[in-house]
């Protein structure tokens, strides 16, 4: 990433383009010294000097001693972001619990604040306004004001306006969840699609930091995806990527929320995970994740998920042939899947998917994020143009 202003270029444009460079490099890889940002950011001392020092100044980014010292000599000053400079509020609603937090620039999470949904709370006017009191409370007890907010969504958004077509597995149909989030909380307010943000987290703070193209890919109720080409998020003409969960695999198989029969959220996701353990399909998440993860200590048990694995590579082969990713991440339930049957998904997708051999072979992997993927995903959507503003 080079930094340095074409030929033409305005003063105050090239100062503004380098200032948001080095703190999106800042806020992504962390702190450094000014010699490496001048190396990476391919700017002059003097330059990377007048951008840390405005910086500084403006209280945004501060200097100090590494805790941890090499070698003899006096050591460089780090150049540090500070957290409270630039705040978000990011917001992931999901179909049992809407989770948020107040985030630092620099991906600090100041404060955070979750809630458990229920069908009579799942509507889009209780969830609104719930968010809205949370948001207060955050703000009251932080000390600190959002300067814009990001919000995951388990469904078919618009992105330039925030507005969620449909989310099947929360009941919503033409909800103007930007637009209301934006008047309550009076806060930039972008929506995104919740598969899309998984993807934007692990490709910034995940698994697929290294990785230019990359296929997200989680299971809650439903499953969502998300897709990173060539280092870029593809979002589609109206940000509409991302329902990979809906892809018929089996013509004529089980109804789904969407209201086709098929779909390959119906044969992998939660509730298929619970039906191939023999547990209810309302069983409690943690419960499930609970199963999941004794399932590693007991090899011999794995034949339960066959079933899950056989879809799990069916919809794959078809989503790497199309796509082509160098990586697939599994996030959410799917992280919890056993290794061993992780690795032989791998195996099987190697097998019967013309790309990845072509390609060598496509990675798999455990996103390291945890619940907090989409919550992640959602302050990075946020922090787009605050960064760009500062």
């Amino acid at each position: 990433m080079r930094s340095v202003p074409t030929s033409g270029t305005r003063p105050d444009d090239a100062r503004r383009h380098n200032r948001t460079a080095l703190l999106r490099r800042l806020h992504v890889e962390g702190p450094c010294t000014r010699a490496t940002l001048a190396s990476e950011l391919g700017l002059n001392r003097s330059t990377i000097k007048a951008v840390v020092d405005g910086l500084a100044e403006s209280g945004v980014v501060t200097e100090a001693v590494p805790a941890q010292r090499t070698g003899a000599g006096r050591p460089s000053l780090l150049v540090l972001p500070e957290a409270h400079a630039a705040v978000v509020l990011a917001v992931d609603v999901r179909v049992d619990q809407v989770a948020m937090a107040m985030v630092g620039i620099g991906g600090q999470i100041l404060g955070r604040h979750s809630w458990n949904l229920h069908r009579t709370t799942r509507l889009p006017g209780e969830v609104i306004t719930h968010i809205a009191e949370s948001a207060q409370l955050l703000r009251d007890e932080l000390g600190v004001r959002e300067q814009g907010v990001g919000v995951s969504v388990p469904g078919v958004v618009r992105r330039a306006d925030g507005l969620v077509h449909e989310a099947p597995n929360l009941g919503w149909r033409e909800v103007a969840l930007g637009a209301r989030l934006a008047a309550v909380l009076g806060s930039p307010t972008t929506v995104g699609n919740d598969g899309d943000l998984g993807a934007l987290a692990e490709h910034v703070r995940g698994a697929a930091r290294d990785a230019s193209d990359l296929l997200y890919l989680s299971a809650d109720v439903g499953v969502g995806g998300g897709v990173i080409v060539g280092g870029v998020p593809l979002r589609g003409s109206g940000g509409y990527v991302g329902e990979i969960g809906h892809m018929i695999v089996r013509p004529g198989g089980r109804a789904c929320f969407c209201g086709e029969h098929g779909c390959w959220e119906t044969e992998v996701g939660e509730p298929a995970l619970c039906r191939a353990l023999g547990l209810p399909e309302d069983t409690p998440r943690g419960v499930l994740v609970a199963e999941l993860r004794d399932l590693e200590a007991h090899p011999g048990r794995l034949d339960l998920l066959a079933g899950v694995g056989e879809w799990l590579v069916t919809g794959l082969v078809t989503a790497v042939n199309m796509l082509a990713p160098e990586l697939v991440v599994f996030g959410d339930l799917f992280a919890a899947l056993p290794t061993a049957l992780v690795d032989t998904i791998r195996d099987e997708l190697h097998r019967r998917s013309l790309v990845s051999r072509a390609a060598g072979r496509t990675r798999i992997a455990v996103s390291p994020l945890g619940r907090d993927g989409k919550l992640v995903g959602a302050a990075e959507l946020a922090f787009e143009p605050v960064l760009g503003a500062m």
